[in-house]
This record gives C-alpha cells, structure tokens and sequence, in this order.
C-alpha cells in the first residue's frame, strides 16, 4: 500500500509537548505498514551537530537525520535523547521516531559556507541512519552526495542492511573523498538478537551486508558492541563471532563491554529481570551504581578477544564506546592517544537531548536498579 495514501494525524500539543513547544513539526504519519510507530516530520533547524571541546571522539561532527529508533535495542545508549522533547526512554524511544525531512537541504547550505573546514562528519552516532524509516523517506544519498561534492569526509555505522542500497553512491562518494563503512553487529546467537534487538535485521543479513560492502571496495569494519557480560562474552562465543565476521570480508573490530547509561539501564534491566533472572545478582555486582563494568572486567575482556582478533587476522578499530562510532582512519590515528589501556576510548558521556553539542560532558549519578 502507498504511504500517501495512509491516514495522517496532526500531532496536538497534548500528544508531543516537546515537539510542540519547538514549533517546527509538519504532520504525524501512522501507517500499516509501520504498525504501532508514528513518524513525526519536521522541519530541521540545523543538520551538522559539532562534537564538545571536552570529547575524545575521533570525529569532529556529526548528523542524526532521525531521532529515536525502530531497531529498538534494548542497550542502546542514545535512549534518554528522547526526554527532550518529554518523551520517555523506553516504548516512545522504540515508536515515536522524529523524521528531519528537509534535513539534506540544510546540509547542503552548512556545507557551503565559508568558514566550513571540511572535517569529519559521523552518521550514526546517535539513532540509526538506516533504521526502517529510511526506506520511505531516503534521506541519506542526497546527504552523502552532498558531503562527497564538499568534499567532506565521513563515515557511517549501522545495524541497517537497508546501507546496500546505497552503495552505489557511497562508492561514487569514495572516489572523492574518505568514506568509512561499519556495521554494528553484537549477537550472534538468533533467539537472542530477536529478545534484545527486536527491530533489526538479523545477523545473517548484516553479515551479507558487510560481505556487499567489501566487495564494493570498502574496508568494512564491524563493531562487536557491547560485549554483554555473561551473555555474549565467552571465548567460544567471541571466537565463532570473530569468524563468522572475517568469512563475511571485515577488515576490522571495534568491540567494548556494555554500558549502561540513565535511562538505559532501567530499559535493560526490565528486560533481563524478565528474561534472565539468573543473572540479575551478576549484573548487580558488576555494574552496582555504575554505568559502565569495572575495569577488572574490561581488562579480562580486552585479554580474551585480543588474541582471537590476531588469531582472525582483524585489526582493532579504533572507536567511542559512548557513541559507537568512527572516525576517518588519519584523524583516528591522530587521537589515538585518548583511548585508555584497555585500547578503548576515555568515556565521554552524550548529554541527552543535544542538537548542536552532543559531545557535552557531564557527571550523572547512575541508580542500582538490578
């Protein structure tokens, strides 16, 4: 069935405050297709969002043509972004997705300023780039079009398999400027990934999507994160990821423990108290009133995935456990000094909410909630 065709509601100040206090919602469209979600359109403001002074991310800006995500991940960590605009961090963030349609326009007008240095910019560092809604709304190649006739580098992360259908002009992208392709895949096991990543393509179609893009040309990494104590973190596990990701054509791994942020880990404790309470005590322990595992943990992780990523003949890609994201291999390398000994990046923590300075510092305290 058309999308046009489909039934339209104008969203009311009582239904989205948040995006009625901006002032800059087109329509809400609810479809079949989609059911149970509602894509809110709006008018984009701006389109690139510059990374803090404080940030030791390898990427300077970033773009979010969506805000919250249909792949609906129990961890992920772009959640409480969604209380802006007073919406909560759990059912609404999986739902209620805020769509920036004219978001390529405005890039291209960023990008044609003066004063634009033609650094780094980063899709996918907070909401899927390639979640569902791309499909209908197509976004993306008219952004890496733009950014490619900049001459600006980027790179893109995803769980979306939907990123083939751009190949073609991602690899025209490459011929002009650095363009670096990742694909985030955590789970490797099926009934898992359904439970945890209920939205998201299966494994094996991300693994197919990385086999695509590699032989496209790219160098493809994968970002096996977060690592899941208990959960996916075994030496047999890890070892039968690490393969299965070096037969599909990778080049590189990032990978990191899981961490769980305000308004994340109460989502992901909901689900593993219903789904795994035989490890509610276990998770208690290691993550206490923490967002993220002790070093203790971190250490004995970076100790067994290391030899299988030599043994895999896979590089470590460097990477922002906060974010999941990458920047271009030379700027990368240039701040390789940030990362800390266990080979991943000094935490940073994404103030909520952000649109022009997502790399903003803060201290929160983080509640025990398992």
């Amino acid at each position: 069935m058309r999308w046009e065709k489909q039934t339209l509601e104008v969203a009311q100040p009582n239904t989205l405050p948040g995006l009625a206090r901006m002032g800059n919602l087109i329509r809400s469209v609810r479809t079949p297709e989609f059911e149970g979600m509602v894509f809110h359109e709006v008018v984009a403001k701006s389109a690139l969002n510059k990374v803090g002074p404080g940030s030791a991310v390898p990427f300077t800006w970033t773009i979010n043509p969506y805000r919250g995500c249909s792949h609906a991940c129990v961890y992920c960590f772009a959640r409480p972004s969604h209380t802006y605009l007073e919406l909560n961090s759990g059912q609404d963030f999986d739902s209620q997705i805020i769509v920036k349609t004219n978001i390529a326009d405005v890039l291209r007008t960023e990008l044609a300023r003066p004063s634009w240095a033609r650094e780094h910019v980063a899709f996918g560092t907070n909401t899927d780039p390639y979640q569902r809604a791309e499909g209908r709304y197509q976004l993306m190649p008219d952004m890496i079009a733009a950014l490619a006739g900049s001459g600006t580098p980027f790179s893109i992360l995803t769980k979306g398999s939907l990123l083939r259908r751009d190949l073609p002009v991602l690899k025209a992208a490459a011929a002009s400027v650095p363009v670096d392709v990742a694909l985030s895949i955590a789970i490797f096991d099926d009934d898992l990934q359904r439970s945890i990543e209920p939205g998201t393509p299966t494994t094996a179609a991300r693994l197919a999507t990385v086999t695509a893009a590699a032989q496209a040309g790219f160098n493809v990494a994968v970002f096996l994160m977060p690592v899941m104590p208990y959960l996916t973190d075994s030496a047999d596990q890890l070892d039968s990821a690490l393969q299965r990701v070096k037969d599909a054509g990778a080049t590189s791994v990032a990978y990191s423990a899981m961490h769980l942020r305000p308004g994340v880990k109460e989502w992901f404790a909901r689900w593993l108290n219903t789904h795994r309470p035989d490890l509610t005590q276990r998770y208690r322990r290691l993550y206490g009133d923490s967002s993220y595992a002790p070093k203790a943990y971190r250490r004995q992780l970076a100790a067994r995935i290391k030899p299988l990523l030599q043994a895999h003949g896979l590089t470590s890609t460097l990477e922002d456990p906060n974010t999941g994201s990458m920047g271009s291999t030379p700027q990368a390398s240039a701040r390789a000094s940030a990362r800390d000994t266990n080979g991943e990046w000094r935490r940073v923590t994404l103030a909520p909410g952000h649109q022009r300075n997502e790399g903003t510092v803060v201290v929160t305290s983080q509640p025990t909630l398992f």
